[in-house]
């Protein structure tokens, strides 16, 4: 008896549809599972021999081959679960009617029959589709994530004992159909109830966040403890604007792949804001493992990496974060596979100007104790080639009394989000037919094509660039930084007031800090 079922898979966060193919025949009674699966597939045959018996189902005692194709492909996970278990039904016929045909089954089972939900869905979904694939048996947990790609009949599974009489299954393409305790439709992302309103003074700061939140720049926040560093990188996503379809989209894939995808009627709207703690391994930060995950780097694609005390973290970590802020993508090599998950997020770190945190800033009750080899080998913790990579360089200073009344105008992020708002839709009709959407990322040609300058922009820049001794790398950064400020301005051109602005924002560049 022969039976052949689809199945889905991740390589890396995009799902592989894969046949599964059942062989029952006469010999001795036994299991055998082909096609490189992992030490989680081949278990799966006791799972499923349990979860059959335990449903009422026979498992047949004769000899089994289970095959997945394409066979030179390495497969991992538990999703294969449920495949197997209808296939085998299936193919020894106590299954009342087949399943529509080419249906995507995916799953983990229990020993007791219940279906448990898997990470990846929404990747394997979207990949079936592709490959014309228009019906889904799945965990009911899944069900409302599989119901987040158009075209896709759902239906939702809680036990392999539903299994009995295919005819009975229910199957929705529609998420009022699906009862949840969240209404369909509803917002679940989380509130912001912070506002940059509470920040009070520090207007250049807001000014450069403004800046890099409108171009996606990276940007470093220097200064001593208390001025409100965290404070303000903390509210970025409060001014960001809201991702199109096909970030969210490619944002959920990768959240769902690393399964922290929370069950829920929408895509991910809000963009990622990911702050991992200073310990955090480099693996951790850009992925990795024997079956490689995402990241924080890709956990934080489309939207902000967060890395308070930047000279804390080890600096091996650090430098692992060159490649992906240049290529904005992370490329694991393994022995039987190559997996590629895409970075392309907004850098926003902190840190103070030396290891007590008061250098320049020194007052009766605070004085700097740090000497100059003390403050050269803090700073040294943070190499020149990462540096070079974060467009803006924000010194935060203390602030006076008068300063933190509260009184004169505060910029609220309403306010902020707003400028943010414009400036991006300038660059969006800007870079139409380009495959690009930020300032921060034009490089080559395009980059001289969108920054034009007149001579006396050209004349100042070059002076620039001669008396502080700027890379390649900087100078085209500053080009970058100033585009953002004319579009902030609705500025077709460039002029050297915006450019001016720009060099300011290079602080480390101008002088040690």
């Amino acid at each position: 008896m022969y039976g052949k079922v689809f199945s889905a898979c991740l390589q890396g966060i995009d799902g592989k549809v894969i046949e599964v193919e059942l062989d029952i025949s006469n010999g001795l009674p036994q299991t055998i599972v082909v096609g490189l699966p992992d030490s989680a597939i081949r278990e799966a045959v006791e799972r499923v021999r349990s979860a059959i018996r335990n449903c009422g189902f026979v498992f047949p005692m004769e000899r089994i081959t289970v095959n997945l194709a394409p066979a030179d492909l390495r497969k991992e996970g538990s999703a294969f679960d449920l495949a197997i278990a209808a296939g085998i039904l299936a193919a020894s016929g106590q299954t009342s009617r087949m399943l529509p045909p080419r249906t995507l089954i995916v799953g983990e089972l229990a020993l007791d029959g219940s279906v448990r939900p898997v990470p990846g869905v929404l990747s394997m979904v979207h990949s079936a589709r592709d490959k014309g694939i228009g019906t889904v048996l799945l965990p009911a947990e899944n069900a409302a994530e599989a119901l987040l790609i158009e075209g896709i009949r759902v239906c939702p599974l809680a036990h392999l004992r539903e299994l009995k009489d295919c005819s009975e299954l229910e199957f929705i393409n529609d998420m009022n159909c699906l009862d949840r305790k969240i209404p369909a439709g509803s917002d679940t992302s989380e509130p912001w109830f912070e506002d940059y309103s509470d920040v009070a003074g520090q207007h250049l700061a807001k000014r450069a966040l403004t800046i890099a939140a409108a171009g996606m720049h990276n940007i470093l926040l220097i200064g001593p403890p208390g001025t409100g560093k965290t404070m303000l990188l903390r509210r970025l996503p409060t001014i960001l604007a809201e991702m199109s379809e096909e970030e969210a989209l490619e944002v959920t894939k990768i959240h769902s792949a690393a399964g922290k995808f929370r069950e829920q009627a929408r895509l991910i709207r809000t963009r990622p804001f990911r702050s991992p703690h200073h310990t955090v391994s480099a693996a951790g930060l850009i992925g990795g493992g024997t079956v490689p995950k995402p990241g924080e780097v890709s956990l934080a694609h489309h939207g902000v990496l967060f890395l308070d005390e930047l000279p804390e973290f080890s600096r091996h970590v650090l430098e692992v974060l060159r490649q992906p802020l240049e290529d904005r993508q992370v490329t694991i090599g393994r022995a039987r596979a190559v997996y590629t998950f895409p970075s392309r997020f907004m850098l926003a770190a902190s840190m103070n100007p030396c290891p007590c945190g008061y250098r320049g800033a020194e007052t009766e009750s605070h004085q700097c104790i740090c000497s100059p080899l003390k403050v050269q080998q803090y700073l040294s913790r943070i190499s020149g080639p990462l540096l070079d990579r974060i467009d803006l360089h924000v010194e935060v200073p203390r602030m006076d009394y008068s300063q933190l009344g509260g009184s004169g105008p505060s910029s609220s992020s309403a306010d902020m989000r707003k400028a943010v708002a414009a400036a991006q839709g300038r660059q969006e009709a800007r870079y139409r037919n380009m495959p690009i959407r930020f300032n921060s990322e034009l490089s080559g040609q395009t980059l001289r094509r969108a920054c034009p300058l007149g001579k006396e922009a050209r004349a100042l820049l070059e002076a620039c660039y001669q008396t502080l001794g700027l890379s390649v790398r900087a100078h085209d950064r500053i080009l970058k930084i100033a585009r953002t400020i004319a579009d902030l301005e609705d500025c077709e051109n460039i002029s050297a007031a915006h450019l001016a602005e720009a060099i300011q924002y290079r602080h480390l560049d101008k002088k040690p800090v």
